[in-house]
């Protein structure tokens, strides 16, 4: 993998500080604005697994509060979805030609970004069919582009979670999709030093990100910043297709 020119990595930096700053305020939405950004800026088979590296360094300090808040056995059924469901969107990812899975994971895109501004949610008690399929979807997109959250939100959003809980479950959950992630691309020859070296060049943005939006949970309106992170997650999917690029 070259190393991307001066304009091209400051372009992925400022996509991983507005990935950083959702993925910090609700603990999603990172996949959503960087994949289709950064497979405009890099490509997709370097977007997913870059932001893969990035997020599970950066965001590991969330994991002991996550931890101590999630509902543990139902993130642990998830987690045995994600198994089935994460390899599968890994050989899709590996699979693929190059402009086929950028313009498929901006439907992805405006999809996820559909189904969660629609408001539709899983009205049901957590029931762990449900919850296993859940975790194999998720783990599908997580596989394909690291878009495993949105499934996960539908899910638990419309449980008595509060929204504390859900935030923990969705950190705890990634962190595991994450690891499984890793261990798929790491098989299929998708991380290399190269890619580690440009990990570590988009981390601070990502991390300053991830602090702010971590502040501003809580404090800020979680409608309005719900409704800025539907709007940059539109925009990243629309400069994200491949229609740009002739």
């Amino acid at each position: 993998m070259p190393w991307p020119e001066t304009h091209l990595l400051l372009a992925a930096m400022g996509a991983a500080f507005l990935a950083g700053l959702a993925r910090g305020f609700s603990g999603f939405g990172a996949a959503l604005i960087f994949v289709p950004l950064g497979s405009a800026i890099l490509g997709p088979r370097v977007a997913a697994p870059l932001l893969l590296v990035v997020d599970l360094v950066m965001a590991s300090p969330m994991i002991p509060r996550a931890w101590r808040f999630a509902a543990r056995r139902e993130v642990a059924v998830m987690a045995l979805g994600a198994l089935a469901g994460v390899p599968a969107g890994a050989w899709l990812l590996l699979q693929l030609d190059a402009e086929a899975l950028r313009w498929g994971m901006c439907a992805m895109v405006l999809a996820m970004v559909a189904l969660l501004a629609s408001g539709w949610r899983y009205q049901g008690a957590p029931w762990p069919p449900a919850t296993l399929a859940v975790g194999a979807v998720s783990g599908l997109f997580s596989g394909a582009a690291q878009m495993g959250g949105p499934p996960l939100v539908a899910y638990w959003m419309g449980g008595t979670n509060d929204a504390a809980r859900v935030r923990a479950n969705l950190v705890l959950t990634g962190a595991i999709g994450g690891v499984l992630s890793a261990l798929a691309y790491l098989a299929g020859g998708l991380l290399g030093l190269e890619l580690l070296l440009l990990a570590a060049a988009l981390g601070p943005g990502y991390g300053l990100g991830l602090w702010i939006g971590g502040r501003l949970f809580g404090l800020a309106s979680q409608r309005m910043f719900r409704r800025i992170c539907f709007g940059l997650i539109l925009l990243a999917a629309v400069i994200g297709l491949p229609l740009w690029d002739r």
